[in-house]
């Protein structure tokens, strides 16, 4: 069972991405920030995909990356650590940024087509939404994980 590393002042999990160079983009963010990132299998897409490794650049050696082969995997080895789940959704009405996170939250994000099913939303410990006035359905999930990183670390005074 792969257990989420938890070594950084949050983590970012990623439940059956679709599109490799956004999951590039998450495992760059996070090896910049000093982030796990999740990947909740099966993604849509082959782990060594060429736009993968293009968007993550050099950034994937440095990356801490768990992968789960599905979320069940994923909820147990959560539940062993005591962790805090924090979906991301559009369904939400409380604002991320009115949200108090925490030390260890887990910030989980949907597929990019479909977001995560019903019984995902379940088992969150809390759901959040980042605003959006322009009319869109939501967000890019690379931008959506960038911002709400950035909220977290900001509220947990994280010194970079």
């Amino acid at each position: 069972m792969a257990v989420p590393t938890g070594s950084g002042p949050v983590s970012l999990a990623l439940y059956q991405p679709d599109i490799a160079g956004n999951t590039g983009t998450i495992l760059r963010l996070g090896a910049c920030l000093g982030l796990a990132v999740d990947i909740i299998e099966p993604a849509g897409f082959d782990l060594s995909d060429r736009a993968l490794k293009r968007a993550g650049m050099d950034y994937l050696a440095m990356s801490r990356l768990v992968r789960h082969v599905d979320f069940a995997a994923f909820e147990a080895a959560r539940r062993a650590t005591g962790r805090r789940l924090v979906l991301f959704t559009t369904k939400a009405t409380t604002r991320y940024t009115d949200f108090a996170f925490q030390a260890g939250d887990i910030l989980l994000f949907g597929r990019e087509s479909a977001g995560v099913p019903d019984g995902v939303h379940m088992l969150a410990d809390a759901a959040v939404t980042i605003p959006m006035d322009g009319g869109g359905r939501s967000l890019n999930l690379a931008v959506a994980a960038g911002m709400a990183a950035g909220e977290a670390l900001r509220q947990i005074s994280w010194g970079g």
